[in-house]
């Protein structure tokens, strides 16, 4: 839902943007053209850890953070990755076999 609010926002700032350059307000218009086109791109292709890029290759390292993904209902599990600092969030069905995934669904405290 936030998402498409931003998607929104960011079309009209890109539509209020094209308007105000065909009306001759040339600086204003290409600053919300720019930013309505910069935050659209950026929504579009914003990475999702529930999509197919959850490839994992080695030199992943479970970090023991657990949670129950609300939109889904699924356990999922933290991933590090310490030469590049990235952090995955899997389902325990795709965690590496040598991760420290458990059973149970309650996160540690």
């Amino acid at each position: 839902m936030l998402r498409a609010a931003l998607l929104i926002f960011a079309g009209a700032a890109a539509l209020v943007g094209l308007i105000l350059i065909l009306k001759g307000v040339v600086a204003p218009g290409a600053y919300a053209l720019g930013l309505g086109v910069l935050i659209v791109i950026g929504t579009v292709f914003e990475r999702h850890y529930r999509g197919g890029d959850a490839r994992l290759g080695s030199g992943w390292e479970s970090t023991g953070e657990r949670f129950i993904d609300p939109q889904t209902g699924k356990a999922v599990e933290v991933l590090y990755h310490p030469q590049t600092g990235e952090r995955r969030y899997v389902s325990d069905s795709e965690a590496p076999a040598g991760s420290a995934a458990r059973t149970d669904t309650h996160a540690d405290s």
